[in-house]
């Protein structure tokens, strides 16, 4: 056997799909087995691997014991004179594997190899090719320098900054998205260190087999898309500890002496340092627009009073001095506050949200402005100034963050994408009903057909013009269909049209739209990932109030409602469960279904399938996902006046 290509998988199904479907195309022509070891999915992975790529020799783990472990299961058991560790969410080329065993087979030095990533936008991973993680390399990427000072050999060693990334090289650290190693050195050095659970195992092995006398090479002759960011993400402080204590163990394993303990020290101090980092600019992220609203409102409300009553009654000291410190802040508390309840810091791009939770503050404003006593009524016109004031300027710090983020002042632009479709008639037909079953609305350019398509009537162009034609129609997302065109060409369109475009992938026989627009998040995936309103911060608010308050109006109208539930003391115990958050009164269908994918929801009193006599798997999961696509309160109310019977269900 020439290659044993291992993919561990967790939880990330429909990347692994379009992951070994690209390896099926790359392995033609190459004597290869390839093995997905899975840690305990509960996205179906395993049945998806099983039913579609039969061919694959799958492991089924029944925990997680961690990525070095799991690749070591399949290491252990294959017989490929080279192993390749391939991240699930990537996608190789046609020719990556037979171009790389090419390469090793003409440099019987060389122990590992790793080649060009992109991302999901098409720009090139810097992690592609790395430096050994010496104390002052650590200190240089620990602390920024790295980022700092890009092309720098003293300042970033870490990502070799200073070595093209078109050239080929002899580096020192492999990315364990793709690792391809000499089977030969494996059994010299040894295989991953299971000290490791995720992160560092990949630098780990790959200083071991510098040191076993082998060279590691970074091989730019072909690439992969490396979506990043699937399994941990990487702004949480659990991937900031993971990483560094990775680090650390790495350090106490290699460096003795007083290196040893200063790259240990710096480690751990960088855990700190960046963990206070990552939670500041969290913090930020989610602050950042109550925090400007709520500053500009007050200071705007103080000029406005000096304004107007130097302009109304010719005194600018005509209001006393408590409006300042009682009503000023309380109007502004109630708008921002208006403005969270409604959602408007969820989607803080949402003009029209953000008006309408301001007049609903301001509304509420005069309600209790008129029940006041007249001593504590400063002036109706000044409130309606203020009313002015908010809006204009909480817009306009939208303007200014829309510009600075997108560099353009389009307001809600980016949820109406210009779309254009790469692919046959009947994949774009399909494509386009995956993207109306997903509720995505996207404002479709076109098809463009692959140059060998002998139908292109329905097209606006070919792929021979496919830069020419994004340009002229402005496309800002495109979707290619891999059933109609090479990974090759894809990976080559997306590197020439640049990060300008957001970039998808329809796998073959697919019904998952797959692509990462930021190499810092999460892939999207249109079947599962777009308009879920279930998983909306504004709807996840709602559901609270729905279950506490429901809960409240039950249990003082227990003595008269206990008697219409079925079972009286369960009614009782689930008013207690669903107040005290153990339980919704409305949530997925049957426990025991997998609800892959879909956010996560605590056990229901009842659910969407409560009173029908369907029960089949597949139309109960079809009937949770429309659940968590359409969730509203009223879907909620009308399940629970439906069934109301039911509420003593166990």
């Amino acid at each position: 056997m020439e290659l044993s290509v291992i993919i561990v998988n967790y939880n990330v199904r429909y990347f692994l799909e379009q992951a070994l479907l690209s390896v099926e195309r790359a392995i033609s022509g190459v004597e290869a087995e390839v093995w997905v070891v899975d840690n305990n999915s509960a996205d179906n992975s395993v049945d998806m691997v099983r039913e579609r790529f039969p061919w694959v020799k799958l492991i089924a783990n029944d925990d997680n014991p961690g990525f070095s472990i799991a690749n070591n299961q399949a290491i252990r058991q294959s017989t490929g004179k080279y192993v390749l560790l391939l991240n699930p969410d990537t996608v190789v080329k046609e020719d990556t594997f037979s171009r790389c065993l090419a390469f090793m087979e003409t440099h019987d030095n060389a122990g590992g190899l790793g080649v060009r990533m992109m991302d999901g936008q098409g720009s090139f991973l810097k992690e592609s090719k790395r430096g050994l993680p010496t104390p002052w390399v650590a200190f240089t990427k620990a602390f920024g320098l790295s980022s700092l000072f890009p092309r720098s050999r003293r300042f970033n060693h870490y990502h070799l900054g200073y070595l093209s990334e078109e050239e080929v090289h002899e580096v020192e650290i492999l990315a364990g998205a793709f690792m391809l190693m000499r089977r030969k050195a494996l059994d010299e050095v040894g295989l991953l260190d299971e000290d490791f659970f995720m992160y560092g195992e990949d630098i780990d092995l790959s200083y071991r087999l510098i040191k076993g006398g082998y060279k590691n090479y970074y091989f730019p002759e072909t690439s992969i898309i490396h979506y990043k960011g699937e399994s941990t993400k990487r702004g949480s402080l659990n991937y900031v500890r993971v990483f560094y204590q990775a680090m650390i163990i790495f350090a106490r394993k290699h460096f003795s002496g007083s290196q040893g303990k200063l790259l240990v020290v710096l480690m751990q101090f960088a855990i700190y340092f960046r963990a206070l980092l990552t939670i500041v600019s969290n913090l930020w992220s989610r602050l950042k627009f109550p925090l400007l609203d709520a500053v500009g409102i007050y200071i705007g409300l103080r000029i406005l009073k000096v304004l107007w009553a130097e302009y109304h009654f010719g005194d600018p000291a005509y209001f006393a001095e408590e409006i300042n410190y009682l009503h000023f802040p309380a109007y502004t508390l109630l708008w921002v506050g208006s403005i969270f309840l409604s959602g408007g810091y969820d989607h803080p791009y949402a003009p029209g949200k953000l008006l309408r939770s301001l007049g609903t503050g301001t509304l509420i404003l005069f309600a209790v402005y008129g029940l006041l006593p007249e001593e504590l009524r400063p002036s109706r016109a000044l409130l309606l100034l203020g009313a002015a004031w908010a809006a204009c300027w909480t817009l306009g710090v939208r303007l200014i963050a829309h510009l600075i983020q997108f560099r353009h002042l389009r307001i809600g632009a980016q949820n109406d994408l210009r779309l254009a479709i790469v692919g046959s008639k009947s994949e774009t037909e399909r494509a386009l009903s995956l993207l109306q079953r997903a509720g995505a609305k996207r404002n479709l350019l076109g098809r463009i057909a692959p140059a060998n398509d002998p139908d292109t009537v329905d097209a606006i162009g070919s792929t021979d013009r496919l830069p020419a034609l994004m340009q002229l129609y402005r496309a800002e997302e495109i979707i290619f269909c891999s059933a109609d065109l090479s990974n090759d060409n894809i990976q080559g369109w997306m590197s020439q049209l640049g990060p300008g475009s957001q970039y998808r992938i329809l796998p073959e026989a697919s019904s998952s739209i797959i692509g990462s627009h930021r190499s810092d998040q999460r892939g999207v995936l249109y079947t599962i990932d777009v308009n879920l309103r279930i998983d909306e911060p504004v709807n996840r608010r709602a559901k609270w109030f729905f279950d506490k308050g429901i809960s409240l109006l039950f249990l003082l109208l227990s003595p008269v409602l206990i008697w219409l539930a079925v079972d009286k003391g369960t009614f009782l115990r689930n008013i207690f469960r669903v107040f005290s958050g153990n339980k919704h009164w409305v949530g997925y269908a049957r426990r025991e279904i997998p609800h892959a994918n879909l956010p996560t929801l605590k056990e229901g009193v009842l659910s969407p399938a409560t009173g029908s006599t369907i029960t089949d798997a597949e139309t109960l999961q079809h009937l949770n996902f429309l659940y968590a696509r359409d969730y509203s309160v009223g879907e909620d109310w009308r399940i629970v006046l439906r069934n109301f019977r039911q509420l003593g269900n166990g």
